[in-house]
């Protein structure tokens, strides 16, 4: 190899190595939750269907998220939501919900080599119930949607969009070998994610 081309491998690993994504340990659970969460903009929303063919059946749908800034989050992940959007009218019958959030639409899996299934590819599953939120909460999470999602400032006014939030009953995270792993809330929220 010429000095050349071993420089330009040195820089792109420096490159790589630089934009790694830095997670917890898989020891420290509720933290790694709150981390992936933070780190993430969409999950995957699982909703009971309401709609032929597939009434009664799990649904599931992909949904922006912002739990605040990076670095800076709050736990809980608001949505922007509109009653046209089929998931939605899912909610409007059973507020009941699974929101999956996934380190693989991050660097850090790709970057490793972990497929999105394998359990080092750390995933959350928050189930609970999504709720509208008003106020200043409604405020706040405008200002971190927004932030981390700009194109939803432009859409549809006729859409009667609305913010709400994932109201979170359990913590499940699989992030290392030995199977799932349960946080409570309590645990989850009084968590740093950094």
């Amino acid at each position: 190899m010429t000095a050349a081309v071993v420089l330009v491998l040195s820089l792109a690993f420096v490159a790589v190595s630089g934009n790694e994504v830095k997670i917890p340990p898989h020891e420290e659970v509720a933290r790694m939750a709150r981390f992936v969460v933070n780190k993430c903009d969409w999950a995957s929303m699982a909703t009971i269907s309401t709609h032929e063919p597939v009434k009664g059946q799990p649904f599931s749908n992909t949904f922006s998220i912002s739990d605040g800034a990076l670095g800076n989050g709050t736990g809980t992940p608001y949505m922007y939501l509109t009653h046209l959007e089929i998931s939605v009218q899912d909610l409007q019958v059973n507020p009941q919900a699974s929101l999956s959030v996934s380190l693989a639409q991050t660097r850090f899996c790709k970057h490793k080599g972990y497929d999105p299934q394998s359990p080092l590819c750390a995933h959350i599953i928050l189930p609970g119930s999504v709720q509208e939120v008003n106020g200043t909460e409604a405020e706040f999470a405008k200002k971190v949607l927004f932030s981390r999602h700009p194109e939803m400032i432009d859409w549809p006014v006729d859409h009667n969009w609305f913010f709400a939030k994932m109201a979170v009953s359990q913590v499940w995270v699989l992030d290392y070998f030995g199977g799932v792993k349960m946080v409570s809330p309590d645990d989850y929220y009084k968590a740093t994610p950094f």
